[in-house]
Protein backbone atom coordinates (compact mmCIF):
# COMPACT_ATOMS: atom_id res chain seq x y z
CA UNK A 1 0.00 0.00 0.00
CA UNK A 2 2.93 2.43 0.86
CA UNK A 3 4.54 1.40 -2.61
CA UNK A 4 1.15 2.66 -4.52
CA UNK A 5 1.16 5.73 -2.60
CA UNK A 6 4.45 6.40 -2.97
CA UNK A 7 3.99 5.51 -6.91
CA UNK A 8 0.94 7.91 -7.26
CA UNK A 9 2.98 10.71 -5.54
CA UNK A 10 5.88 10.28 -8.42
CA UNK A 11 3.38 10.30 -11.03
CA UNK A 12 1.55 13.78 -10.10
CA UNK A 13 2.11 16.61 -11.51
CA UNK A 14 1.86 19.80 -9.93
CA UNK A 15 2.16 23.56 -11.65
CA UNK A 16 0.70 26.80 -10.52
CA UNK A 17 -2.04 28.15 -12.45
CA UNK A 18 -1.58 31.89 -12.15
CA UNK A 19 -5.01 33.18 -13.01
CA UNK A 20 -8.44 32.26 -14.80
CA UNK A 21 -6.66 31.92 -18.77
CA UNK A 22 -4.22 29.26 -17.02
CA UNK A 23 -7.47 26.98 -15.63
CA UNK A 24 -8.86 27.76 -18.61
CA UNK A 25 -6.16 26.17 -20.88
CA UNK A 26 -5.45 23.44 -18.56
CA UNK A 27 -9.20 22.50 -19.08
CA UNK A 28 -8.83 22.83 -22.84
CA UNK A 29 -5.69 20.75 -23.02
CA UNK A 30 -6.84 17.54 -21.46
CA UNK A 31 -10.08 17.65 -22.97
CA UNK A 32 -8.37 16.44 -26.02
CA UNK A 33 -7.39 13.48 -24.35
CA UNK A 34 -9.95 12.37 -22.68
CA UNK A 35 -12.03 9.52 -23.87
CA UNK A 36 -15.32 7.31 -23.27
CA UNK A 37 -15.11 5.69 -19.90
CA UNK A 38 -12.90 8.50 -18.32
CA UNK A 39 -13.28 10.21 -14.78
CA UNK A 40 -12.51 13.29 -14.23
CA UNK A 41 -12.41 14.14 -10.22
CA UNK A 42 -12.44 17.61 -9.04
CA UNK A 43 -11.27 18.31 -5.90
CA UNK A 44 -10.35 21.57 -3.81
CA UNK A 45 -12.50 24.03 -1.64
CA UNK A 46 -15.08 26.12 -2.41
CA UNK A 47 -14.00 29.33 -5.15
CA UNK A 48 -10.86 27.14 -6.21
CA UNK A 49 -11.94 27.06 -10.07
CA UNK A 50 -12.92 23.62 -9.79
CA UNK A 51 -16.70 25.16 -11.90
CA UNK A 52 -14.39 27.48 -13.95
CA UNK A 53 -12.10 24.16 -15.22
CA UNK A 54 -15.16 21.92 -15.98
CA UNK A 55 -17.02 24.44 -18.25
CA UNK A 56 -14.01 25.42 -20.21
CA UNK A 57 -13.07 21.34 -20.61
CA UNK A 58 -17.01 20.79 -21.63
CA UNK A 59 -16.66 23.55 -24.04
CA UNK A 60 -13.49 21.87 -25.38
CA UNK A 61 -14.57 18.20 -25.69
CA UNK A 62 -17.52 19.41 -26.87
CA UNK A 63 -16.22 21.47 -29.76
CA UNK A 64 -18.58 24.19 -28.50
CA UNK A 65 -17.01 27.40 -27.33
CA UNK A 66 -20.07 29.08 -26.77
CA UNK A 67 -21.99 26.46 -24.85
CA UNK A 68 -23.81 27.29 -22.21
CA UNK A 69 -22.95 25.29 -19.20
CA UNK A 70 -24.61 25.50 -15.79
CA UNK A 71 -23.46 24.43 -12.75
CA UNK A 72 -25.43 20.93 -11.22
CA UNK A 73 -25.01 22.40 -7.75
CA UNK A 74 -28.52 22.23 -7.52
CA UNK A 75 -29.53 19.29 -10.40
CA UNK A 76 -26.40 17.47 -9.47
CA UNK A 77 -25.84 16.68 -12.65
CA UNK A 78 -25.71 18.12 -16.06
CA UNK A 79 -25.38 15.95 -19.12
CA UNK A 80 -23.97 17.00 -23.13
CA UNK A 81 -24.01 15.59 -26.21
CA UNK A 82 -19.99 15.54 -27.51
CA UNK A 83 -19.34 14.06 -30.85
CA UNK A 84 -17.20 11.01 -29.16
CA UNK A 85 -19.50 10.06 -26.55
CA UNK A 86 -21.88 11.94 -23.88
CA UNK A 87 -20.05 13.63 -21.36
CA UNK A 88 -21.56 14.15 -17.50
CA UNK A 89 -21.01 16.97 -14.69
CA UNK A 90 -21.96 16.02 -11.18
CA UNK A 91 -21.60 18.04 -8.75
CA UNK A 92 -21.84 15.92 -5.64
CA UNK A 93 -21.72 19.16 -2.93
CA UNK A 94 -25.38 17.99 -1.95
CA UNK A 95 -25.25 14.35 -2.39
CA UNK A 96 -26.39 12.50 0.79
CA UNK A 97 -24.42 9.39 0.14
CA UNK A 98 -22.74 7.24 -2.86
CA UNK A 99 -26.61 5.25 -2.46
CA UNK A 100 -27.98 8.24 -4.30
CA UNK A 101 -25.63 7.98 -7.55
CA UNK A 102 -27.79 5.29 -9.33
CA UNK A 103 -30.97 7.58 -9.07
CA UNK A 104 -28.67 10.20 -11.00
CA UNK A 105 -27.44 7.78 -13.94
CA UNK A 106 -23.91 7.06 -12.75
CA UNK A 107 -23.86 3.66 -14.01
CA UNK A 108 -25.02 5.11 -17.69
CA UNK A 109 -23.08 8.20 -17.16
CA UNK A 110 -19.89 6.30 -16.51
CA UNK A 111 -20.24 4.82 -20.61
CA UNK A 112 -19.24 8.09 -21.53
CA UNK A 113 -16.39 11.07 -19.57
CA UNK A 114 -18.06 12.02 -16.14
CA UNK A 115 -16.17 15.13 -14.31
CA UNK A 116 -17.05 15.23 -10.96
CA UNK A 117 -16.82 18.12 -8.24
CA UNK A 118 -16.64 16.98 -4.37
CA UNK A 119 -15.35 13.13 -5.83
CA UNK A 120 -15.08 12.36 -2.04
CA UNK A 121 -19.01 11.71 -1.76
CA UNK A 122 -18.19 8.92 -3.96
CA UNK A 123 -16.74 6.58 -1.56
CA UNK A 124 -16.21 3.05 -2.27
CA UNK A 125 -17.11 4.42 -5.95
CA UNK A 126 -14.17 6.39 -6.55
CA UNK A 127 -12.56 5.47 -9.78
CA UNK A 128 -8.71 4.34 -9.72
CA UNK A 129 -8.47 5.09 -12.95
CA UNK A 130 -9.52 8.67 -12.89
CA UNK A 131 -8.08 11.88 -13.70
CA UNK A 132 -7.67 13.42 -10.39
CA UNK A 133 -6.73 17.66 -10.21
CA UNK A 134 -6.49 18.95 -6.57
CA UNK A 135 -7.11 22.77 -6.87
CA UNK A 136 -5.20 24.79 -3.57
CA UNK A 137 -5.67 28.40 -3.29
CA UNK A 138 -2.83 30.46 -2.50
CA UNK A 139 -2.40 33.59 0.00
CA UNK A 140 -1.74 35.56 -3.03
CA UNK A 141 -4.61 34.50 -5.21
CA UNK A 142 -2.79 32.23 -7.83
CA UNK A 143 -3.78 27.90 -7.87
CA UNK A 144 -1.99 25.47 -7.03
CA UNK A 145 -2.83 21.99 -9.03
CA UNK A 146 -1.81 18.95 -8.93
CA UNK A 147 -2.84 16.37 -11.47
CA UNK A 148 -2.45 12.53 -11.22
CA UNK A 149 -3.89 9.60 -12.71
CA UNK A 150 -4.21 8.58 -16.45
CA UNK A 151 -0.27 6.91 -16.33
CA UNK A 152 0.82 7.80 -19.45
CA UNK A 153 -1.63 9.51 -21.11
CA UNK A 154 -1.12 12.40 -18.46
CA UNK A 155 3.01 11.91 -19.09
CA UNK A 156 2.17 12.37 -22.94
CA UNK A 157 0.30 15.76 -22.45
CA UNK A 158 2.42 18.40 -23.31
CA UNK A 159 1.49 20.62 -20.39
CA UNK A 160 4.08 22.96 -20.74
CA UNK A 161 2.86 26.80 -20.81
CA UNK A 162 -0.66 25.81 -18.88
CA UNK A 163 0.76 26.48 -15.45
CA UNK A 164 3.97 26.86 -13.94
CA UNK A 165 5.38 23.99 -13.21
CA UNK A 166 6.88 23.41 -9.33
Amino acid sequence: MVGQCMEKAKMARDMILQDEDATIKLATKLAEYARAGDAILLSGPLGAGKSLFARAFLRAFCHAPSLEVPSPTYTLVQSYEAPSCIVSHFDLWRLGGPDELEELGWDEAREGVVLVEWPQKLEDLLPEDALNLEIHVLADGQRQARLSGWGERLKEADLAGYGAGI
